[in-house]
């Protein structure tokens, strides 16, 4: 092929999945952001951390749809205008009109592993660390009103009556016990103010009281009232999202992950997460390849290369988003149960590649009729 059209041909189907991978990334991220994300995190700043840790695994996941249905639809485009019946006049191959396609997704499919086994693992952290805040309700712009919350495994209750301002709060009630000096304290204060430093929040309580009696008897109960005090609450800071005591395996880098194993066959649930997670690294990139394989395949066989029909082009379309749905939920649903089903996966896989190789292989072996304008079939010779 010449390499000028080889360049078209690779724009071409490279800004449709750059357009495809935008209408699939965007939907999927907004709707789990607004299903895991209440109202008040957009409050709390916690939309761009959340937005910044899914994005990457959203687009890894979708990557390999977007690139057989961009190389369907434009393989769809060229059969319409008769633009495949001119290059199989310019005597090219099958091959030859497929490998600026296949080059694309060769590219993709590497992109893909870069990013399912390091830059996703590394930002989807970002993303867990969003919702642990949320889960233990961790930023005090995202606390309601006339609600009890608790920190420390209990030994924090925190009660706000109502808030003037995002950081300003009446009638603030706090309890709280200390294991190390037996001692139960409960505060009240007229107006509290949150501040955030680098690692928590320091709260500034105003005409308020504070009692303090001894554990576990409950006696020597002690009552003294101030007007300024302030002390520290383990929330979120403005220098980073609160640390968290564990790591899930999707947080970790290839080398790590695959290390992991070790640990993880010693629990039939940890191995199904890890199958689960290996096969979603592993093989879900190089869908790349074999949706795109099928994309051209099924429309340079059951397509009609002279343009002059187009009924069947849709459903054509849909096979490499159907096969890639199809994988996906067996992935989820199969894998957790058994890492053993990895093995019909690659079964799918390979047969997918090998029915559309099968196909290919065929049309490059045998003469194909191209009806031009005069309705007369021509025998073109396909040559590399």
């Amino acid at each position: 092929m010449p390499r000028l059209l080889f360049f078209y041909l690779f724009k071409r189907v490279a800004l449709g999945v750059l357009v495809v991978q935008l209408a699939l990334s965007v939907p999927v991220v907004l709707s789990y952001l607004l299903y895991q994300l209440p109202p008040a995190a957009v409050r709390g700043g916690l939309v761009m951390p959340a937005l910044v840790g899914i994005t990457p695994t959203v687009a890894f996941v979708t990557l390999p749809m977007a690139v057989g249905l961009a190389t369907a639809l434009e393989f769809s485009r060229m059969a319409s205008e008769g633009m495949i019946a001119v290059l199989y006049a310019l005597r090219l191959s099958a091959w030859s009109i497929c490998r600026p396609a296949l080059t694309l997704a060769a590219a993709i499919t590497l992109f893909g592993y870069v990013l399912a086994n390091f830059i996703a693992p590394y930002y989807s952290s970002n993303m867990q660390d969003v919702l642990n805040v949320v889960k233990n309700s961790l930023n005090h712009r995202m606390l309601d009103a006339a609600h009890f919350y608790t920190f420390d495994n209990g030994l924090k209750t925190l009660y706000i009556e109502r808030w003037l301002t995002p950081d300003l709060a009446a009638n603030l009630f706090i309890r709280q016990i200390s294991i190390e000096k037996m001692q139960e304290e409960t505060i009240t204060a007229a107006s509290a103010e949150f501040r955030r430093n680098d690692a928590g929040v320091i709260v500034a309580l105003s005409n308020g009281s504070i009692q303090t009696r001894t554990l576990p008897s409950g006696g020597d109960v002690r009552i003294s009232n101030f007007d300024q005090y302030a002390m520290a609450l383990p929330m979120q800071g403005s220098g980073a999202l609160p640390n968290r005591d564990w790591r899930g395996v999707y947080e970790l880098s290839a080398g790590p992950f695959i290390a992991n194993r070790a640990l993880a066959v010693t629990d039939p649930h940890l191995l199904g997460e890890w199958a689960a997670e290996a096969a979603k690294r592993f093989g879900v990139p190089l869908l790349s390849l074999t949706h795109t394989l099928l994309a051209l395949a099924l429309g340079l066989t059951f397509g009609n290369i002279t343009g002059r029909r187009g009924a069947g082009g849709g459903l054509l379309n849909m096979a490499a988003p159907t096969a890639h749905i199809i994988f996906l939920v067996a992935l989820e649903s199969l894998m957790r149960l058994s890492w053993y089903f990895a093995f019909l996966l690659i079964a799918f896989a390979a047969a997918e590649a090998g029915l559309s190789l099968w196909l290919l292989a065929r049309l490059n072996r045998r003469d194909l009729p191209v009806k031009l304008a005069a309705g007369q079939p021509f025998q073109l010779k396909p040559t590399a």
